[in-house]
């Protein structure tokens, strides 16, 4: 049988371990804590508060936090599309600029549209940013929308390479595979 440890810092059960006994150093000893109501036994560690003035954060030294966000697509910010495209890529054969058609068949922004608001563009959004485009058109049959195309232009090798990092992540949590033809 497995047991669960966990170090609670300043926690409700550490603050009735005041009355534990002390280390020299006055930061109370290790106490195993067991709640009558769960079968969870764990160490409660109680940090007593500093005198000293609190240490201000210092990004240079720390560098930026890095957030891991999943990759997604949306027409309307704040409203992920849950249809996966099928997606065209075209590159010159000199490297600097390529195309990316997007085709979407039934997409669930049709569902939410009314609801939320309208299309405002093409948003691919990932940890590293958001690449946009306002280049999106609706594919109409019977007078009903049955698909969206939208294309996303990079003009250089690096927009090229940042797009592509988009796709891996996009492709990895779709599982979409690269088919070149």
């Amino acid at each position: 049988m497995a047991t669960l440890h966990s170090l609670a810092l300043a926690s409700p059960v550490s603050h009735s371990l005041l009355k534990q006994p002390r280390t020299l150093s006055g930061i109370p000893a290790w106490v195993v804590h067991r709640s009558s109501n769960s079968l969870f036994i764990g160490q409660s560690l109680h940090v007593a508060r500093s005198r000293l003035s609190p240490t201000r954060w210092n990004s240079k030294k720390y560098g930026p936090i890095t957030m891991m966000v999943k990759p997604t697509i949306q027409f309307i910010k704040g409203t992920d599309e849950q249809t996966i495209p099928d997606v065209r890529l075209t590159k010159s054969r000199d490297g600097t600029n390529g195309v990316a058609i997007f085709r979407f068949d039934q997409p669930s922004v049709f569902d939410s549209s009314g609801e939320v608001g309208e299309i405002t563009g093409f948003y691919m959004i990932d940890e590293e940013g958001v690449l946009q485009s306002v280049d999106v058109n609706a594919k109409f049959a019977n007078g009903k929308p049955a698909g969206i195309e939208a294309k996303y232009v990079m003009r250089s090798p690096r927009e090229w390479d940042r797009f592509m990092r988009f796709m891996e992540r996009y492709s990895n949590e779709n599982s979409l595979q690269f088919i070149k033809k």
